[in-house]
């Protein structure tokens, strides 16, 4: 029996989610770059973040990420803040390349790639580098709480939804953020009652096109807006790749809607570059 469309996308699904131990390597500089962090700038905490941490990550390209809540009086600027937290990583792994990718401070290590969010707790949420210039607010721990709800719902559907959105990103090399596009599926299915992958994947997608790729709400309500991405060239050539991906998701729904799997899998393979 051939292959159908359903089953070629859970398969890449599947090919793409690391393994619970693929990033144990990376994770095990986290208590060097707390006690760095702590003795030098001093630290309220640090946890984990990111994809990885909220079940969306991405084999071979997701990095192990955290958020560091420093002590002290926040500055007028961030880079104060990120300079001097990549200074302290620089100089305790001088043979390690420690570079600044707003909001982060990253750690290149040779068995795998370490992000440090830094940031300054509020009242409520955190202030961190703005990617645009400034600060922004976060609420991380809401944020995966709003995801792990809407999954919840679903049987696991929007993390699902998410890391094939970011399948795309990454293989097609799409420069979008990745929190932006796990909010926006994890928001489109918040208004679903039901899960259908090839459609809910070209739904997504469209929803975003149509958007222009905008800055979104916070979901939860609490934080700023999600930007989708750095700079306005960035989000002009997203874009283009977006308008292409609709159209090649848009086909293989309406093959699939049609029982033609083996031309709604060749779609599927255009989109995602397979």
């Amino acid at each position: 029996m051939a292959q159908t469309a359903t089953a070629w996308l859970n398969d890449l699904t599947r090919l793409y989610t690391p393994t619970a131990t693929e990033f144990d390597a990376a994770r095990r500089h986290r208590g060097s770059i707390e006690a760095r962090l702590d003795a030098h700038l001093g630290l309220r905490e640090m946890f984990e973040i990111g994809s990885l941490r909220h079940g969306t990550g991405v084999w071979d390209h997701s990095d192990a990420d955290y958020l560091a809540s420093l002590k002290g009086i926040q500055p007028d600027s961030p880079w104060t803040m990120l300079n001097k937290v990549k200074d302290a990583l620089q100089d305790r792994y001088p043979a390690t390349a420690v570079v600044v990718r707003r909001p982060a401070v990253v750690c290149r290590f040779s068995n795998g790639p370490v992000e440090v969010v830094p940031a300054y707790a509020g009242p409520t949420g955190y202030w961190i580098a703005d990617p645009l210039g400034g600060w922004m607010k976060t609420y991380p721990k809401d944020h995966n709480q709003y995801v792990n709800d809407i999954n919840k719902k679903h049987d696991g559907a929007a993390k699902r939804l998410a890391r094939q959105v970011k399948v795309w990103k990454y293989l097609r090399n799409v420069p979008v953020s990745s929190c932006y596009l796990e909010m926006r599926s994890a928001k489109h299915l918040e208004g679903e009652s039901s899960y259908l992958p090839i459609w809910d994947l070209y739904l997504v997608l469209n929803k975003m096109y149509d958007a222009g790729l905008a800055s979104m709400n916070d979901p939860t309500g609490l934080g700023s807006r999600f930007g989708s991405c750095s700079s306005e060239p960035n989000r002009q050539d997203a874009l283009s790749k977006l308008s292409t991906a609709v159209s090649r998701a848009r086909k293989a729904k309406d093959y699939y809607s049609e029982d033609d799997n083996e031309r709604a899998i060749g779609q599927l393979k255009l989109l995602f570059n397979q």
